[in-house]
């Protein structure tokens, strides 16, 4: 294209605008609506607030309110306008978790994609934060137990005293394991409150049920708070049992705060080393479903009694060949 050509593109473009910013906007009274109210009167009608969000933050004693933003409301639809082949598109964003569709303008994401990455943001940061309530321990009858973590701050800024329980601690899960079963069940909220609150309910009971059913003596359920993995080798070592599973909240992703992993480990020590777990990991309603994960542990456990062993040492017990 030539300068000239440019230059007449550029001023079309301008004089249309200039055209566009002279006209009158249509009145409310034009369309049958009553007039606005002036701006700054403390009135909604003056907020300059589009309407959808008028209606969702107005009179307090209505129930509306905003939709989540990190809800699957804003998460499914498809962003992208006008898209060359919206099948396979749908069907990309269908299979994955990942941002894909949420539509551009220019070389910035759409203002909803953006909402939805700050929304997903802030909730991965609240759940590494927030608490399991004592009372939802209460309602489900289970032993606590403390590291020596003190708080949310100090787990995150200390990993070391999140492996290690107060000899106080480990004298109680002594007294009240008694006899000791061959498997404990420890339940911990790490990096993700939401993977407890939102996973113990569908994994716990299926997880305990199908254990007992294998022939396998297990003990209720223990909550550790502010614990790290190592912390199942001490709690096993004090029980004195033959397999720890460890279901612990993960490090949140962007859109995804509720994700669990199980650490199994088989007579566990002081000396036990990260080779020696075996690790059930992803486990969430959007990637490997509680209640599956819970017949997938056992089946797992199975093979740990069977070979007694776990990590690198039942791999190679399973697979010969397994040099890893």
């Amino acid at each position: 294209m030539q300068e000239q050509e440019i230059r007449a593109l550029v001023a079309s473009v301008l004089d249309a605008l200039k055209t566009k910013q002279a006209s009158p906007a249509p009145s409310a009274a034009d369309d049958g609506m009553a007039p606005a109210t002036p701006a700054g009167d403390g009135s909604a009608g003056g907020s300059g607030a589009a309407p959808e969000l008028l209606a969702a933050t107005g009179d307090a004693d209505t129930d509306a309110s905003l939709e989540d933003l990190g809800g699957p409301a804003f998460r499914k639809p498809c962003g992208v306008k006008e898209p060359h082949n919206p099948e396979v598109l749908q069907e990309f964003m269908q299979s994955t978790g990942a941002r894909i569709g949420g539509g551009a303008y220019g070389t910035r994401p759409s203002t909803t994609a953006y909402l939805r990455f700050l929304a997903d943001h802030a909730r991965s940061k609240g759940t590494v934060f927030r608490e399991v309530p004592e009372e939802w321990l209460l309602r489900r009858g289970m032993l606590a137990v403390q590291t020596l973590v003190e708080d949310k701050d100090t787990y995150l800024t200390r990993p070391d005293l999140g492996r290690v329980l107060s000899e106080a601690s480990l004298q109680t899960v002594r007294e009240h394991y008694r006899p000791a079963p061959q498997v404990l069940i420890v339940l911990s909220d790490g990096l993700s409150t939401d993977a407890v609150l939102a996973n113990a309910d569908e994994i716990v009971p299926p997880l305990t049920n199908g254990l007992r059913q294998a022939g396998f003596t297990v003990g209720d359920p223990l909550f550790l708070r502010y614990g790290r993995v190592k912390a199942e080798d001490r709690l096993g070592e004090a029980v004195g049992c033959d397999v720890v599973l460890m279901l612990v909240g993960e490090r949140p992703g962007l859109g995804q705060s509720e994700s669990m992993s199980c650490y199994a480990v088989y007579r566990p020590t002081a000396a036990t080393l990260e080779s020696d777990r075996s690790v059930i990991s992803n486990i969430h309603r959007e990637g490997t479903p509680p209640v599956e994960a819970a017949a997938v542990i056992v089946d797992l456990v199975r093979q740990m009694m069977r070979h007694k062993a776990s990590g690198i040492a039942l791999n190679r017990a399973l697979n010969p060949g397994f040099s890893g």
